[in-house]
Protein backbone atom coordinates (compact mmCIF):
# COMPACT_ATOMS: atom_id res chain seq x y z
CA UNK A 1 0.00 0.00 0.00
CA UNK A 2 1.72 3.48 -1.05
CA UNK A 3 0.75 6.50 -2.58
CA UNK A 4 0.42 5.67 -5.98
CA UNK A 5 -1.76 3.40 -5.32
CA UNK A 6 -3.83 6.05 -2.99
CA UNK A 7 -4.43 8.20 -5.76
CA UNK A 8 -5.45 5.32 -8.36
CA UNK A 9 -8.28 4.55 -5.69
CA UNK A 10 -9.21 8.64 -5.50
CA UNK A 11 -9.05 8.70 -9.30
CA UNK A 12 -11.51 5.43 -9.78
CA UNK A 13 -13.81 7.33 -6.98
CA UNK A 14 -13.52 10.86 -9.30
CA UNK A 15 -13.94 9.31 -12.60
CA UNK A 16 -16.06 5.98 -11.72
CA UNK A 17 -14.14 4.40 -14.67
CA UNK A 18 -11.01 1.98 -14.53
CA UNK A 19 -9.69 2.76 -17.79
CA UNK A 20 -9.87 6.90 -17.28
CA UNK A 21 -8.66 6.80 -14.03
CA UNK A 22 -5.45 4.99 -15.65
CA UNK A 23 -5.10 7.05 -18.46
CA UNK A 24 -5.08 10.22 -16.07
CA UNK A 25 -2.53 7.84 -14.04
CA UNK A 26 -0.45 6.83 -16.82
CA UNK A 27 -1.53 3.20 -16.40
CA UNK A 28 -3.43 0.80 -18.25
CA UNK A 29 -6.79 -0.66 -17.38
CA UNK A 30 -5.45 -4.15 -16.87
CA UNK A 31 -2.75 -2.73 -14.57
CA UNK A 32 -5.36 -0.52 -12.87
CA UNK A 33 -7.59 -3.77 -12.15
CA UNK A 34 -4.53 -5.82 -11.24
CA UNK A 35 -3.83 -2.58 -8.74
CA UNK A 36 -7.06 -2.90 -6.88
CA UNK A 37 -7.37 -6.84 -6.97
CA UNK A 38 -3.89 -6.85 -4.97
CA UNK A 39 -4.84 -4.37 -2.29
CA UNK A 40 -8.44 -6.08 -2.15
CA UNK A 41 -6.18 -9.26 -1.79
CA UNK A 42 -4.27 -8.02 0.63
CA UNK A 43 -6.81 -6.85 3.11
CA UNK A 44 -9.04 -9.92 2.24
CA UNK A 45 -11.82 -7.25 1.73
CA UNK A 46 -13.99 -6.58 -1.16
CA UNK A 47 -13.35 -2.79 -2.00
CA UNK A 48 -14.46 -2.10 -5.59
CA UNK A 49 -17.02 -3.50 -7.60
CA UNK A 50 -18.99 -2.96 -11.13
CA UNK A 51 -22.48 -2.94 -12.26
CA UNK A 52 -24.07 -2.93 -15.43
CA UNK A 53 -26.11 -0.17 -15.01
CA UNK A 54 -24.48 2.23 -12.15
CA UNK A 55 -21.07 1.31 -13.25
CA UNK A 56 -17.95 0.81 -10.68
CA UNK A 57 -18.92 1.74 -7.09
CA UNK A 58 -17.40 1.53 -3.91
CA UNK A 59 -18.04 -0.71 -1.38
CA UNK A 60 -18.87 0.05 2.47
CA UNK A 61 -15.93 -0.71 3.54
CA UNK A 62 -14.16 0.39 0.36
CA UNK A 63 -15.80 3.77 1.15
CA UNK A 64 -14.63 3.87 4.40
CA UNK A 65 -10.81 3.21 3.20
CA UNK A 66 -11.28 5.55 0.45
CA UNK A 67 -12.05 8.58 3.48
CA UNK A 68 -8.81 7.35 5.29
CA UNK A 69 -7.21 7.85 1.70
CA UNK A 70 -7.62 10.86 1.11
CA UNK A 71 -6.92 12.07 4.59
CA UNK A 72 -3.34 10.78 4.15
CA UNK A 73 -2.76 12.21 0.72
CA UNK A 74 -3.62 15.54 2.15
CA UNK A 75 -0.70 14.60 5.05
CA UNK A 76 1.54 13.52 1.91
CA UNK A 77 0.92 16.86 0.29
CA UNK A 78 1.74 18.78 3.42
CA UNK A 79 4.77 17.08 3.45
CA UNK A 80 5.68 18.13 0.13
CA UNK A 81 5.03 21.40 0.59
CA UNK A 82 7.05 21.48 3.50
CA UNK A 83 9.80 20.42 2.20
CA UNK A 84 9.91 23.16 -1.00
CA UNK A 85 8.95 25.68 1.76
CA UNK A 86 12.40 24.77 3.06
CA UNK A 87 14.15 25.08 -0.15
CA UNK A 88 12.49 28.83 -1.18
CA UNK A 89 9.86 26.99 -3.61
CA UNK A 90 5.99 27.95 -2.24
CA UNK A 91 4.15 25.10 -4.28
CA UNK A 92 1.00 23.30 -4.05
CA UNK A 93 -2.19 22.54 -5.23
CA UNK A 94 -5.22 24.09 -3.49
CA UNK A 95 -8.77 22.29 -4.37
CA UNK A 96 -11.47 24.90 -4.14
CA UNK A 97 -15.28 23.95 -4.09
CA UNK A 98 -17.59 26.92 -5.02
CA UNK A 99 -21.25 27.65 -6.08
CA UNK A 100 -21.91 29.68 -9.60
CA UNK A 101 -22.84 33.04 -8.41
CA UNK A 102 -19.70 33.51 -6.30
CA UNK A 103 -16.98 31.51 -8.49
CA UNK A 104 -17.14 34.71 -11.35
CA UNK A 105 -16.57 37.30 -8.59
CA UNK A 106 -14.57 35.97 -5.93
CA UNK A 107 -12.33 33.06 -7.75
CA UNK A 108 -10.49 34.94 -10.59
CA UNK A 109 -9.36 37.98 -8.58
CA UNK A 110 -8.08 35.45 -5.13
CA UNK A 111 -6.32 33.15 -7.88
CA UNK A 112 -4.88 36.18 -9.59
CA UNK A 113 -3.40 37.90 -6.34
CA UNK A 114 -1.90 34.47 -5.34
CA UNK A 115 -0.60 33.91 -8.91
CA UNK A 116 1.79 36.81 -8.57
CA UNK A 117 3.34 35.76 -5.29
CA UNK A 118 3.32 31.73 -5.32
CA UNK A 119 3.20 31.03 -9.21
CA UNK A 120 4.11 27.43 -8.52
CA UNK A 121 0.85 27.26 -6.68
CA UNK A 122 -1.66 25.97 -8.94
CA UNK A 123 -5.64 25.25 -8.26
CA UNK A 124 -8.50 22.61 -9.30
CA UNK A 125 -12.15 24.36 -9.47
CA UNK A 126 -15.33 22.22 -7.98
CA UNK A 127 -18.44 24.17 -8.58
CA UNK A 128 -21.32 23.14 -7.34
CA UNK A 129 -24.30 23.70 -4.94
CA UNK A 130 -23.63 25.36 -1.83
CA UNK A 131 -24.78 21.86 -0.22
CA UNK A 132 -22.51 19.54 -2.69
CA UNK A 133 -19.59 22.32 -1.85
CA UNK A 134 -20.11 21.07 2.13
CA UNK A 135 -20.09 17.85 1.43
CA UNK A 136 -17.22 18.00 -0.90
CA UNK A 137 -15.15 19.87 2.41
CA UNK A 138 -16.93 17.15 5.15
CA UNK A 139 -15.19 14.29 2.77
CA UNK A 140 -11.85 16.52 1.98
CA UNK A 141 -12.90 16.10 -1.40
CA UNK A 142 -12.21 19.85 -1.87
CA UNK A 143 -9.42 22.08 0.51
CA UNK A 144 -11.37 24.68 0.79
CA UNK A 145 -14.92 26.00 -0.37
CA UNK A 146 -17.08 29.41 -0.43
CA UNK A 147 -20.78 28.41 1.49
CA UNK A 148 -23.67 30.19 2.69
CA UNK A 149 -23.28 29.41 6.52
CA UNK A 150 -25.59 27.24 8.66
CA UNK A 151 -26.34 26.61 12.22
CA UNK A 152 -25.76 22.98 11.44
CA UNK A 153 -22.35 23.21 9.55
CA UNK A 154 -19.33 21.49 11.56
CA UNK A 155 -17.18 23.48 9.48
CA UNK A 156 -14.22 26.25 10.33
CA UNK A 157 -15.38 29.34 8.37
CA UNK A 158 -14.52 32.90 8.26
CA UNK A 159 -16.94 35.76 7.01
CA UNK A 160 -16.15 36.99 3.96
CA UNK A 161 -18.50 38.58 2.08
CA UNK A 162 -21.97 40.33 2.86
CA UNK A 163 -24.34 40.68 0.09
CA UNK A 164 -27.61 42.41 -0.47
CA UNK A 165 -30.72 40.39 -1.05
CA UNK A 166 -32.72 42.24 -3.83
CA UNK A 167 -36.18 42.04 -6.06
CA UNK A 168 -35.83 41.16 -9.25
CA UNK A 169 -38.09 41.64 -11.57
CA UNK A 170 -39.68 42.80 -15.29
CA UNK A 171 -38.91 46.77 -16.01
CA UNK A 172 -43.01 46.34 -17.16
CA UNK A 173 -44.42 44.72 -14.09
CA UNK A 174 -46.57 47.43 -12.11
CA UNK A 175 -44.08 47.23 -8.47
CA UNK A 176 -41.17 48.32 -11.03
CA UNK A 177 -42.89 52.24 -9.83
CA UNK A 178 -42.03 51.58 -6.04
CA UNK A 179 -38.23 52.43 -4.63
CA UNK A 180 -38.10 49.40 -2.08
CA UNK A 181 -40.48 46.36 -1.88
CA UNK A 182 -42.28 44.93 1.47
CA UNK A 183 -42.77 41.72 1.80
CA UNK A 184 -46.74 42.63 1.52
CA UNK A 185 -46.41 43.69 -2.13
CA UNK A 186 -45.32 40.51 -3.04
CA UNK A 187 -47.82 38.16 -1.29
CA UNK A 188 -49.95 37.75 -4.78
CA UNK A 189 -47.41 37.69 -7.21
CA UNK A 190 -45.41 34.41 -8.72
CA UNK A 191 -42.65 34.04 -6.83
CA UNK A 192 -39.68 32.42 -8.15
CA UNK A 193 -36.47 31.42 -6.05
CA UNK A 194 -33.21 29.06 -6.35
CA UNK A 195 -33.59 26.79 -4.18
CA UNK A 196 -29.91 25.89 -3.00
CA UNK A 197 -28.52 29.53 -2.96
CA UNK A 198 -30.85 31.88 -1.67
CA UNK A 199 -34.08 30.41 -0.01
CA UNK A 200 -32.90 30.17 3.05
CA UNK A 201 -32.49 33.87 3.40
CA UNK A 202 -35.17 35.09 1.40
CA UNK A 203 -37.54 32.43 3.63
CA UNK A 204 -35.90 34.61 7.02
CA UNK A 205 -36.99 38.10 5.40
CA UNK A 206 -40.50 36.69 5.29
CA UNK A 207 -40.39 35.24 8.48
CA UNK A 208 -39.28 38.42 10.14
CA UNK A 209 -42.12 39.86 7.99
CA UNK A 210 -44.59 37.52 9.52
CA UNK A 211 -45.37 37.05 5.86
CA UNK A 212 -45.46 32.84 4.71
CA UNK A 213 -44.33 32.81 1.09
CA UNK A 214 -45.65 31.12 -1.82
CA UNK A 215 -43.20 30.33 -4.45
CA UNK A 216 -44.11 29.55 -7.96
CA UNK A 217 -41.39 27.83 -9.07
CA UNK A 218 -38.75 26.86 -7.08
CA UNK A 219 -35.01 26.07 -9.47
CA UNK A 220 -31.31 25.32 -9.31
CA UNK A 221 -30.04 28.11 -11.69
CA UNK A 222 -30.11 31.72 -10.90
CA UNK A 223 -29.29 32.34 -14.60
CA UNK A 224 -32.90 30.64 -15.19
CA UNK A 225 -34.69 32.81 -12.33
CA UNK A 226 -32.86 35.89 -14.56
CA UNK A 227 -34.64 34.73 -17.60
CA UNK A 228 -37.62 33.69 -16.48
CA UNK A 229 -38.51 37.31 -14.98
CA UNK A 230 -36.99 38.57 -18.11
CA UNK A 231 -40.23 36.78 -19.63
CA UNK A 232 -42.55 38.24 -16.97
CA UNK A 233 -42.98 35.10 -15.70
CA UNK A 234 -42.82 35.96 -12.05
CA UNK A 235 -40.20 38.34 -9.79
CA UNK A 236 -37.03 36.54 -8.29
CA UNK A 237 -35.71 37.24 -4.71
CA UNK A 238 -31.79 37.34 -5.48
CA UNK A 239 -28.46 38.15 -3.83
CA UNK A 240 -26.32 41.32 -5.18
CA UNK A 241 -23.73 39.25 -6.92
CA UNK A 242 -26.12 36.90 -8.92
CA UNK A 243 -27.36 40.19 -10.34
CA UNK A 244 -24.46 42.27 -11.66
CA UNK A 245 -25.03 40.99 -15.19
CA UNK A 246 -28.91 41.62 -15.42
CA UNK A 247 -30.66 40.59 -18.99
CA UNK A 248 -32.43 43.52 -20.67
CA UNK A 249 -35.73 44.74 -19.16
CA UNK A 250 -34.26 43.01 -15.88
CA UNK A 251 -34.30 46.21 -12.84
CA UNK A 252 -33.74 45.27 -9.19
CA UNK A 253 -35.38 46.88 -6.07
CA UNK A 254 -34.10 47.04 -2.78
CA UNK A 255 -36.30 44.86 0.10
CA UNK A 256 -37.77 46.73 3.20
CA UNK A 257 -36.43 45.87 5.65
CA UNK A 258 -32.93 45.42 4.26
CA UNK A 259 -31.98 41.76 4.28
CA UNK A 260 -28.38 39.99 3.39
CA UNK A 261 -26.75 36.91 2.90
CA UNK A 262 -23.04 35.57 4.74
CA UNK A 263 -20.85 34.24 2.23
CA UNK A 264 -18.08 32.56 4.36
CA UNK A 265 -15.01 30.66 3.43
CA UNK A 266 -14.90 26.61 4.35
CA UNK A 267 -12.21 24.20 5.93
CA UNK A 268 -13.21 21.32 7.54
CA UNK A 269 -9.67 21.39 9.61
CA UNK A 270 -7.82 24.50 9.42
CA UNK A 271 -4.70 23.01 11.46
CA UNK A 272 -4.18 20.29 8.78
CA UNK A 273 -4.73 23.11 6.06
CA UNK A 274 -1.91 22.65 3.85
CA UNK A 275 0.52 25.98 3.59
CA UNK A 276 -1.49 26.52 -0.30
CA UNK A 277 -4.51 26.54 1.41
CA UNK A 278 -3.74 28.91 4.08
CA UNK A 279 -2.26 31.29 1.80
CA UNK A 280 -5.35 31.31 -0.67
CA UNK A 281 -7.52 31.84 2.92
CA UNK A 282 -5.16 34.36 3.90
CA UNK A 283 -5.30 36.03 0.62
CA UNK A 284 -8.90 36.12 0.03
CA UNK A 285 -9.33 37.35 3.48
CA UNK A 286 -6.92 40.16 2.37
CA UNK A 287 -8.45 41.18 -0.97
CA UNK A 288 -12.55 41.33 0.73
CA UNK A 289 -11.81 42.03 4.53
CA UNK A 290 -10.57 44.38 6.56
CA UNK A 291 -7.23 43.86 7.80
CA UNK A 292 -8.80 44.21 11.50
CA UNK A 293 -10.81 41.84 10.59
CA UNK A 294 -8.55 39.52 9.58
CA UNK A 295 -6.92 39.29 12.16
CA UNK A 296 -9.22 39.12 14.38
CA UNK A 297 -10.99 35.78 12.54
CA UNK A 298 -7.51 34.24 12.13
CA UNK A 299 -6.61 34.99 16.00
CA UNK A 300 -10.18 33.82 17.37
CA UNK A 301 -10.09 30.78 15.49
CA UNK A 302 -6.50 29.79 16.55
CA UNK A 303 -5.33 31.46 19.13
CA UNK A 304 -2.45 32.86 17.02
CA UNK A 305 -1.42 32.71 13.16
CA UNK A 306 -1.60 30.09 11.11
CA UNK A 307 1.44 31.01 8.89
CA UNK A 308 4.15 33.66 10.26
CA UNK A 309 3.33 36.95 8.23
CA UNK A 310 6.82 37.08 6.70
CA UNK A 311 5.40 34.04 4.63
CA UNK A 312 2.85 35.91 3.40
CA UNK A 313 4.90 38.74 1.43
CA UNK A 314 1.88 39.92 -0.10
CA UNK A 315 0.26 41.04 2.93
Amino acid sequence: MNRGLMQLFVKISDTKNFTKAGKELYMTQPAVSRAVAALEAELGVKLIARDRRCGVYFTDIGERILGLFKEILTYFERIDQEVAREKGRDTGIVRIGVFPSASSFFIPKIISSVAENYPKIEFILHEGTIDEIKERLTSREVDVGLIVPSGRDELITFPLYREEIYTVLNENHALAAKSVIQAGDLMDQPLIICKYDYKPPVRDWFKHSGIQPQFKYVLNNYMTTLNMVQEGLGIGLMSELSTINLPNKVIIRKLDPKWYREIHLAVSSLTDSSIASQVFIRTALHLFESRSNLENSLVKKLGHQIVPRDDFRHI
